[in-house]
């Protein structure tokens, strides 16, 4: 498993999963989503760590992460300094992007603000997405009085009973229970103000994506074709803006892929990190 401990990121205490070297200035971040935390990734992050630098934290008011203070706003530009901060805490210099969810707007903000130290992207069921509309528990949690009252109760039955019954592959149990035990009131009060504060993604999608674009971020996108929040049709969109080098998509597997089919995760990312990582080919001298 990977080796964990707490670091503190601007003030803010949070838990830190890493494999692999410790002093490697080129890292293999994982940016997990809502509601998750940095055990999202460990197994994906321990075998990362078999060949390069591997790390996730927990954000702010996720995981085991202290609840953010008052000072900081609940937004994805705050999500993203906070990544750029505890990247210069771990000496960080050089990334590979593996993003899910929300870790989508939070990686790819920081990906934009800090263009040469992002080297790669790996996509899963998240990326640029025009058109698309907060799914029908977003819009919920959206709304004033209505999210809170959501918010209020949410007994661990239900929570497991809307997550098995999601179609495709079935969640592991320990996980849906995982992910209910790190949505505590504090994470609900979070969730309810970074959902407030992010407008629909389609609406930035063209300015973001244009920006995006003009990089030509090399990227793997895997996507789950099950996902009831964000439809597999994006999956295929990701070429407008990144420089996609493979599509895998996963017929029978849902929002969370790397959980339901951690099998076909490992044989699409593994391969694809490892040849990000190798160093490039030295250029013989000119006669």
């Amino acid at each position: 498993m990977p080796r964990a401990r707490r670091i503190t990121v601007g003030g803010i205490g949070t838990r830190l999963l890493e494999a692999g070297p410790a002093d490697a200035s080129e890292a293999v971040l994982f940016v997990h989503g809502n509601p998750g935390s940095a055990n999202d990734f460990a197994d994906l992050i321990d075998k990362t760590g078999e060949f390069a630098r591997a790390v996730a934290f927990d954000m702010p008011g996720f995981g085991d992460a202290d609840d953010p203070p008052a000072s900081f706003e609940i937004h994805v530009g705050s999500y993203s300094n906070f990544i750029q901060q505890a990247l210069e805490e771990l000496g960080i210099e050089r990334v590979h992007l593996v993003l899910h969810d929300f870790g989508g707007p939070f990686g790819l903000l920081w990906g934009l603000q800090h263009p040469d130290a992002w080297r790669s992207t790996v996509l899963l069921n998240i990326g640029i997405m025009p058109g698309y509309r907060w799914h029908v528990t977003a819009r919920r949690w959206r709304t004033p009085v209505l999210g809170e009252l959501l918010m209020a109760w949410i007994p661990r039955s239900a929570w497991r009973k809307q997550f098995l019954a999601a179609p495709g592959r079935k969640l592991p149990l320990d996980f849906i229970d995982e992910m209910y035990d790190n949505f505590d009131r504090g994470t609900r009060k979070v969730v309810l103000k970074l959902y407030r504060s992010t407008p629909d993604p389609g609406e930035g999608a063209k300015l973001v994506g244009d920006a995006i674009a003009q990089l030509h971020k090399p990227a793997l996108v895997v996507w789950g074709m099950a996902d009831r929040f964000v439809a597999g049709e994006f999956a295929d969109r990701q070429g407008e803006f990144f420089d996609v080098r493979r599509v895998v998509k996963l017929d029978d597997s849902g929002h969370w892929p790397f959980r339901d089919n951690p099998e076909a995760m490992d044989e699409a990312v593994l391969p694809w990190l490892r040849e990000q990582l190798q160093p490039a080919p030295e250029t013989p001298p000119q006669p």
